[in-house]
């Protein structure tokens, strides 16, 4: 079995400075063998705000595997956005956009979907980079694992629009389906969110479990500061909630779900 720790949204220069030895201390108790964080990790892309990010990052005594977010391009700086948009996050924290991690029982790919063209927070995929998960992830063992991480989701909660997945969604799926893509993590809408491609995608044959982490920021969306632990065991993968508890200055379980592969897809 494996334990992940999914992070998202930290959004460093827009989080409050009491939660963050707490988070250290849960996510240091849940003794993963990978930290994913899916992206934004700063508010404005600033340096000092990117600094602050690897201070924490440097706290975890854990692999880590980040992707960029769109919050991770700089907004006001017009020359940086367009010319060198990740130059601050290569900076401070991972000069791969797109890391990789395979062991005997997981392979996790990373895919930016972060751009600067794109407006209103959006992002996209484009072919060449699906192209290059699908290679890594093609020739893995059947009994790993295969997970991708991204910034923005595959699959919405209840109330979101279509125009919030990921651009191109459909062309990726399509193309992850094809290898028996077990497993996405993403973050972007500040909510915690589970679901299964087989309901919005419908390929035949194909059934993946979608997982969104909330956020670490002020800016929640009617819920608490929350990250995810995945407990992974193919065909099973166990999903625990982490929310702030105020009362408690702590991160506590809030939810555990529990889900099992079969031909017939995903089920609780």
């Amino acid at each position: 079995m494996r334990t992940l720790v999914h992070l998202s949204d930290l959004h460093f220069g827009r989080v409050d400075g009491r939660i963050i030895e707490p988070l250290r201390r849960a996510v240091t108790a849940a003794h993963p063998d990978l930290v994913a964080i899916s992206g934004d990790f700063t508010q404005r892309a600033r340096r000092g705000q990117f600094a602050a990010a690897r201070v924490f990052i440097d706290s975890l005594p854990f692999q880590t595997l980040p992707v960029p977010g769109n919050h991770d391009v700089p907004l006001y700086n017009v020359a940086a956005r367009f010319l060198a948009p990740f130059s601050n996050y290569q900076r401070h924290i991972s000069r791969d956009l797109e890391p990789v991690f395979v062991d005997e029982e997981i392979a996790v790919v990373g895919l930016n979907t972060a751009r600067s063209l794109v407006t209103k927070g959006g992002g996209r995929l484009s072919r060449p980079q699906v192209e290059r998960a699908v290679g890594t992830l093609v020739n893995v063992p059947p009994q790993v694992m295969k997970i991708v991480v991204t910034h923005h989701p595959f699959d919405l909660p209840e109330g979101y629009s279509a125009d919030d997945l990921v651009g191109r969604a459909g062309m990726a799926m399509a193309q992850l389906a094809a290898i028996g893509a077990d497993l996405f993590l993403a973050g972007h809408l500040h909510v915690s969110h589970i679901g299964s491609t087989a309901e919005r995608y419908k390929i035949e044959g194909h059934s993946a479990l979608v997982v969104q982490a909330g956020t670490m920021s002020t800016r929640g969306r009617g819920e608490l500061n929350t990250f995810n632990v995945l407990r992974v065991e193919k065909p099973r993968v166990t999903v625990e909630r982490y929310s702030w508890a105020p009362d408690q200055q702590e991160f506590t379980l809030s939810g555990r779900e529990s889900f099992h592969h079969s031909s017939r897809g995903w089920t609780a």
